[in-house]
């Protein structure tokens, strides 16, 4: 069962880095479903999409899986044939979790739980990877290179579901990141909260723009990349191979 988020309610003289540890893994849905505006109907369309785009006898990828939302999501929605979905992710301490929500439900095809580093973990016979809220994780020199692997182990016609925080121009950003913090608020969350968790994964998510985005799935191997979403600084993209 998930817990209310509560890791930045102290005040810290120094407040550490942002990692996707034990604590956070405790209070994760309740932490994305009020920090990322358009989180639950990200999810629900990455499984729609993905029974779009999976083929017959393929596999279906969920990197950077952390809970496991949107392996279900496409374990629910997937109606081809023969798929296998593998949820990926470094992190013990969400695998975990995932295992537990997926023992729960054993409804549609098989799924594979792996803790590996999704660049160096061979993506093979894929038709669907979806992507969402990772690659801004990923140190911007092995972006390319990451998306170039899954490019080259799609098929044709397969897709790339990306999720992403972007940023923007500076104007556009300020107006951005005030409307982000609205939502916050909304949702709970305090000033102080805000202000710490913002400290703590300033150095640890690297948004970039929209055209950066565009022009490296080009780069990578995709033929056609369509924003499908955008909900304030948070944007999901599909890109076809």
């Amino acid at each position: 069962m998930s817990e209310r988020d509560d890791i930045y309610t102290q005040a810290h003289d120094r407040v550490a880095d942002f990692e996707f540890n034990t604590a956070v893994a405790r209070v994760f849905p309740d932490m994305i479903k009020r920090s990322v505006p358009g989180y639950a109907e990200t999810v629900a369309m990455s499984g729609i999409i993905a029974a779009r785009y999976a083929k017959p006898h393929t596999n279906i990828y969920d990197l950077g899986c952390s809970l496991g939302a949107v392996t279900l999501a496409m374990r629910h929605a997937l109606t081809a044939e023969g798929c296998r979905i593998i949820g990926i992710d470094n992190s013990e301490s969400m695998l975990e979790r995932a295992g537990h929500y997926l023992a729960l439900d054993d409804d549609g095809p098989a799924v594979d739980l792996v803790c590996a580093d999704i660049c160096e973990y061979p993506i093979e016979n894929a038709s669907v990877t979806a992507l969402n809220f990772v690659l801004q994780f990923i140190a911007p020199e092995q972006r390319l290179a990451l998306l170039s692997n899954i490019a080259a182990a799609t098929c044709d016609g397969g897709a790339l579901i990306l999720s992403e925080k972007i940023a923007f121009s500076e104007g556009e950003q300020s107006i951005q990141d005030t409307l982000h913090h609205d939502f916050k608020r909304a949702n709970g969350y305090s000033d102080l909260e805000i202000a710490q968790k913002r400290s703590a994964i300033e150095n640890v998510l690297i948004p970039e723009t929209e055209d950066v985005h565009r022009q490296r799935l080009l780069d990578a191997g995709f033929s056609n990349v369509i924003r499908w979403y955008q909900c304030f600084n948070f944007v999901s993209y599909l890109a076809i191979k």
